[in-house]
């Protein structure tokens, strides 16, 4: 191969474009991407970013950037693959390439009337919106909203989140852990809403439930999930389906296409988690620079989330059998685990809140 485009630059796209170099691919890489930054770490934005503690963190600095001898076409969007080679842009250009990295990543579920938090824009308008706001509404009770509701009880706020779930994390958690993570809000004066749907949002910012009530806020958030930036290959050579259809080694039905991020469908598993992105990113490339599937990925799925003071984190799958290896839930600290039904003896999901030492000591233990 000569030429590798890769599709997204965001933490996928990066890390791809590192694992490149690091592999020996001595070639032409171009990183085409929507956004006209470089490549920066979301996490913060939901949390430090609005709290006015830091700016963009970039994820690479200027030396390694340099290194990586990439081509960069930031704030110009995929618009089609035209073919297993070529690429069209929304500047009315096209790039060729031998290997094609896709890592265009996830686009935000909207309501209309509220914001949404995805990108540093994103963030920028959210952070100057909080400004002069009182009550900030938030609708979805997962990381994203429950980390955004702790940053605007840190800056004073009042804050009603809404959940259409009877109980938050759920379908991550389980029942019993997502309660566990549910009264962080109560604990820190934010007003927790579940069971019940949206109807709308008014113009001036409130929330129309389902039931008739109305919730008063000043300026309105919905973090209610993001959907596979796909909508480029439509029609095109690439299968897709509830993101870009790959084995688990990234490789799509053409082998020198691959995915990676937020947007892979690997093996008929989607991982939104920021581990995810840099491990598979490593995978995909050695596959994409060899013709073949030679290596594949296994998603440990590995997420964090930092919220009112509480670090919460939780690797592996969630079953009914979830039992409390140390600390008290009700102290909001403590160590579970999650039991195989078949093998109970099998430790197949952890989840902790402020026991990052005991979390990963247990892990290893993960089947």
């Amino acid at each position: 191969m000569k030429t590798i485009a890769i599709i997204g630059a965001s933490l996928a796209g990066l890390r791809s474009a590192q694992a490149l170099r690091q592999q020996g691919f001595d070639g032409r890489i171009v990183v085409v991407g929507d956004e006209v930054h470089l490549p920066y770490d979301r996490p913060p934005l939901s949390k430090d970013f609005l709290l006015g503690k830091v700016e963009a963190v970039p994820l690479a600095d200027q030396e390694d950037l340099d290194a990586l001898s990439a081509e960069w076409r930031l704030g110009v969007r995929a618009t089609g693959l035209l073919s297993s080679r070529e690429i069209s842009l929304s500047d009315d250009t096209t790039v060729e390439a031998d290997g094609i990295v896709i890592a265009t990543g996830g686009l935000p579920r909207t309501i209309p009337g509220t914001h949404v938090l995805r990108t540093l824009d994103d963030a920028i308008k959210l952070r100057e919106a909080f400004g002069t706001a009182q009550h900030i509404g938030i609708i979805g009770a997962g990381f994203i909203g429950a980390e955004i509701a702790s940053s605007a009880r840190a800056l004073g706020k009042e804050v009603t989140v809404v959940e259409a779930l009877p109980t938050p994390l759920t379908r991550v958690l389980g029942a019993e852990m997502g309660a566990a993570c549910g009264h962080l809000h109560g604990d820190h004066g934010s007003t927790l809403i579940t069971g019940i749907n949206v109807d709308s949002v008014n113009v001036d910012g409130g929330i129309n439930l389902a039931d008739g009530r109305v919730v008063g806020a000043d300026v309105v958030v919905a973090g209610i999930g993001a959907r596979p930036a796909t909508d480029w290959l439509t029609g095109g050579p690439v299968n897709v389906g509830n993101g870009v259809l790959c084995d688990a080694g990234g490789v799509t039905n053409l082998r020198n296409i691959v995915a990676v991020g937020d947007v892979a469908n690997c093996a008929g598993h989607r991982a939104e988690h920021w581990t995810s992105a840099t491990e598979q990113a490593q995978i995909a490339t050695r596959n994409l620079l060899a013709g073949e599937t030679v290596a594949t990925h296994t998603n440990g799925g590995y997420v964090w989330s930092d919220q009112y003071g509480v670090r919460i984190q939780f690797i592996g799958r969630a079953t009914e059998d979830v039992r409390v290896e140390d600390g008290a839930i009700e102290d909001r600290k403590f160590v579970a685990t999650y039991r195989d039904g078949d093998h109970p003896d099998d430790i197949v999901g952890i989840v902790a809140m402020s026991n990052a030492r005991l979390f990963t000591r247990l892990r290893r233990n993960l089947k």
